[in-house]
């Protein structure tokens, strides 16, 4: 009997960390069947030869949430050979979510994803009502690759506390019904429960994002559901200042591993200029934890962001900006001009935060002004200077000048990309963080595996190929339970990527495209040198054509 598929003289590298090999892969029913010569004919033959044949790679750090509603190829992420991704991350979500609250829930994607609101408005189907439902209506409307779901805890909050869920801890008789749906999610497939603790993540109207009010008692309600299921994960945005794990964070993350008794991952190590031994300190204080399962996440790439001051998600944990989120241009223009508005930013950038206040490296990307079009690509320190004023007032100014049209761009942190292979190396760390959907007029790291595999292992030889492989497959696969995939061996499921290793990588910026829904912009990343994608068997992506057909699934835990 033919195999459907049949990839001959590739050079495969399976996913476990072992050597290349020259071989074939035959593929029947949605599995690998045989690795190895292979001499029975297939409905489909593909020639790799000069090509890498890969697991499909599995991300573990996305937020689709929203975007699988009108994109059922989850770019960019498929477009770099990702064939599975996680998505519910930092406790953001939409479902649970009652039908006379879909606005307060779609704030918080604008707040903490930087979704406008208009794309939510015209994107999201609201197909669901329980956590459950919405994995069925994903299953429903189909998916080009495997979709993973954590159960971002903000929404099973604001489900059974209503807006009391951004102002205050549950009581017991709320925890006790939290809890109960969070056990329904991973028992109906979440791949586990997610929060956050970053003051940078704010909700509706400015306020705390309402997992951010969780006590430490819910929180052992919330760890006992996993514990007594015996399965799933927890996502944790954990440090305040990145890459700087407090002894209050290092106390949570050993209440969640503990209370749990399930594995961790938390966020996030990135190299930063003031402070360039944090990392290794971090990962040094953090050993106890990491070895009973509490896995820091790093990125391959400089983590570069496109900055405006319509959605200026970069200053969400000062809180002088509170005021600024949500409101209509006018009154976003009334506060940047305010004298005390200013002097308020001033005095915040004396304070540890994400912006560090280094003007020298925020550059204009783009203007809507013709009479500024001459400042394209210029810092705004040298434009404060010329001006003889600060970087606040200029920066301010600009933004006033173009009417909020103006894009900047800065690498906030892994700037200095001579100190990335230290993190990504690091086998007690995980390599993802690419946020693929999240911040979509700022930021796209959704390559970050073609980067990984161009960047750090053909041009910097930082780490051979299997071991580049093995980090964004099956180790990401095994974190999660997923144990059908990340590997490529008989009876696996048939996700493969095929890519020429001489030209396999993406950039470190992307390009802006009017392709959300309403015409809403975005940054994309497109991908150089996957030639074949195949999921579950059935090929995605043929040397630029793309199938119409879709055979992603919806992974369950318990059942992958």
């Amino acid at each position: 009997m033919a195999y459907d598929l049949l990839i001959k003289n590739g050079t495969v590298v399976d996913g476990t960390g072992t050597s290349p090999r020259r071989a074939d892969v035959a593929v029947g029913d949605g599995k690998i069947v045989e690795i190895g010569k292979v001499s029975e004919p297939a409905k489909q033959i593909v020639d790799a030869s000069d090509l890498i044949v890969a697991p499909g790679f599995i991300d573990p750090h996305t937020h689709y949430d929203a975007q699988i509603c009108w994109d059922p190829y989850i770019t960019s992420s498929s477009w770099h050979g990702v064939t599975t991704v996680i998505m519910g991350n930092c406790g953001v979500g939409i479902a649970p979510c009652r039908p006379d609250v879909h606005e307060i829930a779609a704030w918080d994607l604008v707040n903490v994803e930087a979704i406008p609101f208009e794309v939510l408005g015209k994107g999201v189907t609201w197909d669901w009502e329980t956590f459950p439902q919405y994995l069925d209506a994903a299953q429903r409307r189909g998916c080009a690759i495997n979709l993973g779901f954590m159960a971002a805890l903000t929404p099973f909050r604001h489900y059974v506390m209503g807006e009391e869920s951004m102002e205050r801890a549950a009581n017991p008789k709320e925890t006790a019904e939290i809890a109960a749906l969070i056990r329904d999610a991973v028992a109906a497939g979440a791949f586990g429960f997610s929060t956050t603790a970053v003051p940078q993540h704010i909700g509706y109207k400015g306020r705390p994002i309402a997992c951010r009010n969780a006590s430490r008692d819910e929180f052992k309600a919330y760890c006992g559901a996993l514990r007594e299921l015996g399965r799933g994960t927890i996502e944790l945005a954990l440090t305040k200042s990145v890459a700087l794990m407090a002894d209050e964070e290092y106390e949570f993350l050993d209440l969640l591993l503990r209370e749990s008794n399930r594995p961790v991952t938390w966020l996030a190590l990135l190299n930063r200029d003031d402070m360039p031994e944090a990392c290794q300190e971090t990962l040094r204080k953090a050993e106890p934890l990491i070895r009973r399962g509490g896995i820091p996440q790093v990125t391959c790439r400089p983590l570069t962001v496109q900055i405006n001051l319509r959605d200026p998600f970069i200053f969400a944990n000062l809180s002088s900006w509170n005021p600024v989120f949500n409101q209509p241009p006018e009154v976003q223009k009334a506060i940047y001009r305010d004298t005390n508005f200013r002097n308020e930013f001033r005095e915040a950038l004396k304070r540890p935060a994400v912006f560090n206040g280094k003007w020298e490296r925020l550059e204009i990307k783009e203007v809507k002004t013709p009479g500024l079009r001459s400042l394209v690509g210029r810092s705004v320190a040298d434009i404060a200077r010329e001006r003889g004023c600060d970087g606040v007032d200029a920066f301010l100014d600009l933004g006033l000048e173009d009417d909020l049209g103006i894009e900047f761009t800065m690498a906030l942190f892994n700037a200095d990309e001579d100190r990335i292979p230290e993190l990504i190396t690091d086998p007690r760390t995980m390599v993802g963080l690419s946020d693929g959907g999240a911040h979509v007029d700022m930021l796209c790291d959704a390559g970050y595996c073609t980067y990984l595999l161009g960047t750090w292992v053909r041009e910097r030889q930082a780490m051979p190929l299997e071991y580049a492989i093995k980090r964004i497959t099956s180790e990401p696969a095994d974190f999660f339970g997923i144990r059908t995939r990340g590997r490529l061996l008989p009876g696996m499921a048939a996700d493969i990527v095929i890519f020429d290793y001489n030209t396999v990588g993406s950039d470190k910026r992307g390009e802006m495209r009017n392709d959300l829904p309403g015409g809403g912009r975005r940054l994309v990343m497109p991908a150089r040198g996957i030639e074949y994608v195949f999921v579950n068997g059935r090929w995605l992506y043929d040397r630029g054509r793309t199938n119409e057909q879709l055979h992603g699934e919806v992974l369950r835990s318990g059942s992958c």
